[in-house]
């Protein structure tokens, strides 16, 4: 594509965005909500600011689309009723496009590939993960996740344990109290790579590209009512990949590229 072109289209993406700096200026607001607990995605910094890759592509969005934002934290399990009673616009945390969700919530357009993937201690001799292999082993999970259902419904033999949060999952699985975990591939190649406490561990098994558990990717939550601001969002997420403002954000925090989950 010549400079010309994509000059052409990013103008056209930034022209249906329905909000004048002038308006921004004196509102609206954009509420979005994350969980704050899911490093490096959404956490709490020393001083008590949310950081972390989804909040930066919410306010990239709510820049391109001339919007205040406004952070919300949540815990994971109330935050989609949360949503549904109207505490805030847009969930962007991570969230998996699966068909269950999508009973209760719109979602944008993916802003992330998404894979799960078992994590062990390195000394373990686990090798097989097939539910008959795993059958009697402690395997842990956050609550209210697409791995929590993975991990119940296909380990009816396993001891399946859910936690309230990732952080709570790793304390576990460091403490030797968990076999193996279950987890979100990224968070998890971060956790065990980067982090002292994650060194214990490491990544096992293929990857978990299961499509009824895993879904078409990570998006954006909304109503289901609020179809337009669903295709503002869609058109600020396109134009941040076009011009480069995604791959920025991206490798501030990943050696990978969140969009395909290639290096």
């Amino acid at each position: 594509m010549n400079k010309t072109l994509r000059s052409l289209l990013l103008c056209a993406m930034l022209g249906a965005l329905p909000l004048s700096a002038a308006q921004a200026s004196e509102g609206p607001t954009l509420r979005i909500a994350t969980e704050g607990a899911y490093p490096p995605f959404n956490y709490y910094t020393a001083d008590g600011q949310l950081a972390g890759f989804d909040i930066e592509i919410g306010k990239a969005l709510c820049e391109r689309m001339q919007a205040k934002c406004s952070l919300v934290a949540q815990d994971w399990d109330g935050i989609i009723p949360a949503l549904l009673a109207r505490k805030y616009d847009v969930i962007i945390a991570s969230m998996f496009i699966t068909e269950e969700r999508r009973q209760k919530v719109a979602f944008s357009d993916p802003y992330q590939k998404s894979a799960m993937t078992f994590v062990v201690p390195k000394d373990s001799e686990l090798k097989d993960f097939s539910p008959a292999a795993m059958a009697g082993k402690t395997i842990g999970a956050q609550g209210a996740t697409t791995q929590a259902d993975y991990l119940m419904a296909m380990f009816p033999d396993s001891d399946v344990r859910l936690y309230p949060t990732q952080d709570a999952v790793n304390l576990d699985l460091v403490s030797g109290r968990l076999d193996a975990q279950v987890g979100d591939m990224i968070p998890m190649l971060d956790w065990t790579q980067k982090s002292t406490d994650g060194s214990c561990c490491r990544m096992a098994g293929a990857p978990i590209s299961d499509s009824k558990y895993v879904g078409e990717g990570v998006g954006m939550a909304l109503r289901k009512e609020d179809e337009q601001l669903r295709q503002q969002l869609n058109q600020a997420l396109a134009s941040i990949i076009a011009d480069g403002t995604y791959q920025a954000i991206n490798d501030k925090f990943f050696s990978v590229n969140l969009l395909t989950l290639e290096q």
